[in-house]
C-alpha cells in the first residue's frame, strides 16, 4: 500500500504529543503532590530555586519539572526573568481542588491504570476480571477526587431538583442509601445539604469506607451518616432515595443490582442512578469525551463486571437505551432521564 506522507507526517505529530502527555503523568502528579502549582498560584512569578524553597524540594529536580510543565503548556515562562507562572486557568485546572475543573485526580486514575498493567495483560489472554478492590490505592483517591468537584457543582442544585418531589422529601426528612459510595463524597454532599435526613453509604472496599467515615468526621456529618460495607444486591434496610454515582456499569450483575434495589424502596421511592454521558451507537461516542470513557472502561470497568457473578459488563458508554432495559429487567415500571451535563446521564427509576 502506498505511504499518504502528509497523513503519516500528521499522525506522528499526534503520537508526539500522545508520548509526551504519557511521560507527563508523574510529573502532574509530583506537581500536585508536593504543592507545586499551588505555590505558584499563590507566589508565583517564581524561579525554578525560588519554586523548590516554597515546598521544601531539591532545586534540580524542580528545574527540570517547572521546564517539562511549561513545554507542556500547563505553567508559563518568562525567559527575561527566568521566573514560571501560573495564569487563572491553569491554576483551576490544576490548583484548585476544589474547583470544577480539577484534573490532577484523573492522572491519579491514569497512573493507577499504568500500574495494574500486569494483570489487565492476564485478563486480556483469559477474559477474566480485576476487581475493584485488586487496583493501586491511587486509583480510589483519585476517583474521589475526580467526581467530587463534579457531584459538588451539579448533584444538589441541578440533579435532585430534576427529581419528582425528592427535594422535598429530603428536606422533610427521608432516608436515603447511597450505594457503591467509595470515599463517600456524594454522600456528605447530600449530608450537608439535607441535615434533617439520614444517609447510610454502602460500599464493598473497606478501606474505602475507612477513609469515608475519617472525612465524614472532619466534615462534621458523622452524626446522620453511617458507613457499612455490603455490596449492591445485599445493602439492608428500607429507602426513600437509593442513589447510585458512576458504579453501576461496574458491577456484575446489574439488572440482579437492579431488583435488589426496587425490593429495599419505599412504594413511593426513587432510584436515581447517575452514568457516565453516552450515545446508544459507539460512533456517536468517539470522541475525546469518550476517548477517556471508553479507555477507563476497558482497564477499570469492564475488568470490574467480568470480576463478579453474570459479568455482563456494561461498560461507561453503555447508553441510556441499555440502562434503561437493564432498569426495566430488574422489576421497575418506569425510567426517565431527568437530566444530562456533557459527562453524565441523570436517570429516575419509580418501582
Amino acid at each position: 500500500m502506498a505511504i499518504d506522507e502528509a497523513k503519516l507526517q500528521q499522525l506522528i505529530g499526534k503520537m508526539l504529543g500522545e508520548v509526551g502527555a504519557a511521560m507527563g503523568i508523574g510529573l502532574v502528579l509530583l506537581g500536585d503532590k508536593f504543592g507545586l502549582y499551588k505555590a505558584l498560584a499563590a507566589a508565583g512569578p517564581l524561579t525554578s530555586a525560588e519554586l523548590a524553597s516554597r515546598t521544601g524540594t531539591a532545586a534540580r529536580y524542580v528545574r527540570e519539572w517547572a521546564a517539562a510543565q511549561a513545554a507542556a503548556g500547563y505553567i508559563n515562562f518568562d525567559p527575561a526573568t527566568e521566573r514560571f507562572s501560573i495564569s487563572p486557568e491553569q491554576a483551576l485546572i490544576l490548583a484548585d481542588e476544589n474547583g470544577p475543573a480539577f484534573f490532577p485526580a484523573m492522572f491519579e486514575i491514569a497512573a493507577a491504570a499504568a500500574r495494574d498493567l500486569p494483570k489487565l495483560e492476564v485478563a486480556f489472554r483469559t477474559g477474566g476480571g480485576v476487581g475493584w478492590h485488586e487496583h493501586d490505592p491511587c486509583l480510589f483517591r483519585g476517583t474521589e477526587r475526580f467526581f467530587r468537584p463534579g457531584y459538588a457543582t451539579h448533584l444538589v442544585s441541578e440533579w435532585i431538583p430534576a427529581l419528582e418531589g425528592v427535594r422535598e422529601k429530603l428536606e422533610r426528612g427521608a432516608h436515603v442509601a447511597d450505594v457503591g459510595c467509595g470515599h463517600g463524597a456524594s454522600t456528605m454532599l447530600l449530608a450537608k445539604a439535607f441535615p434533617n435526613s439520614q444517609f447510610s453509604g454502602f460500599d464493598y472496599h473497606e478501606p474505602s469506607l475507612v477513609r469515608a467515615r475519617e472525612l465524614a468526621r472532619e466534615a462534621g456529618v458523622a452524626d446522620r451518616i453511617t458507613f457499612q460495607r455490603a455490596s449492591a444486591k445485599e445493602f439492608p434496610g428500607t429507602y426513600d432515595l437509593v442513589a447510585f454515582f458512576d458504579c453501576l456499569h461496574d458491577m456484575g450483575d446489574p439488572v440482579g443490582v437492579a431488583a435488589h434495589v426496587k425490593s429495599t424502596l419505599k412504594s413511593d421511592g426513587t432510584w436515581m442512578i447517575v452514568e457516565p454521558f453516552a450515545g446508544d451507537r459507539m460512533a456517536d461516542n468517539l470522541n475525546p469525551i469518550g476517548r477517556i470513557f471508553y479507555s477507563a472502561s476497558t482497564q477499570i470497568c469492564v475488568p470490574a463486571s467480568l470480576s463478579e457473578e453474570v459479568g455482563l459488563a456494561l461498560g461507561t458508554q453503555a447508553g441510556e437505551t441499555k440502562l434503561r432495559e437493564v432498569i426495566l429487567s430488574g422489576g421497575f415500571s418506569r425510567v426517565r432521564r431527568a437530566t444530562a451535563t456533557p459527562f453524565n446521564l441523570v436517570l429516575e427509576a419509580r418501582p
